[in-house]
């Protein structure tokens, strides 16, 4: 019994100083969403769509709940907003290609069909980024628009 206890107090330790320790955030400048928004021009339902259920993956700014000052959660946390930028970046959209850019949107409209984005794991504590069928069927719309405009983009080249 003596030795549980000493197992418990270590690990209640390691808990206690790993708190002290955490991953860097991801808390850029609303602004570098801008040129995303200015040219792919999303009416105002999917702009409030788009800020509630994907921003904060794909974007170089993300809003943290309280809980993400938690080890081991700001770790997972962390790594989910990385690897939700490393596949889709609205921040760094005005570099991008043309290609890059239409493809991009292949995949959301993809994803958003098939309710594969946003995720699950984000949905549970973010309740209003849960995506109703009419708000699914309004980012597909817009997402649809942009990639038309791309077509028209890529065959005027």
């Amino acid at each position: 019994m003596k030795i549980l206890k000493k197992i418990l107090l270590l690990l209640l330790v390691v808990f206690v100083i790993a708190q002290f320790f955490g991953p860097e955030k991801n808390e850029g400048d609303l602004a570098s969403i801008e040129p995303f928004l200015a040219e792919t021009n999303p009416p105002e339902d999917v702009k409030l769509i788009l800020k509630q259920a994907c921003f904060d993956c794909h974007s170089d700014h993300t809003r943290y709940p309280w809980y993400s000052s938690i080890t081991p959660v700001n770790y997972w946390m962390a790594d989910h907003v990385k690897h939700g930028t490393k596949h889709f970046n609205v921040s760094k959209w005005e570099g991008a290609s043309l290609k890059k850019k239409d493809h991009k949107f292949d995949e959301l409209i993809e994803m958003v069909e098939d309710k594969s984005m946003p995720l699950d794991s984000y949905t549970w504590t973010h309740s209003d980024a849960k995506l109703s069928d009419a708000q699914i069927q309004s980012v597909l719309a817009w997402a649809k628009e942009v990639r038309a405009m791309y077509a028209k983009q890529k065959a005027a080249q």
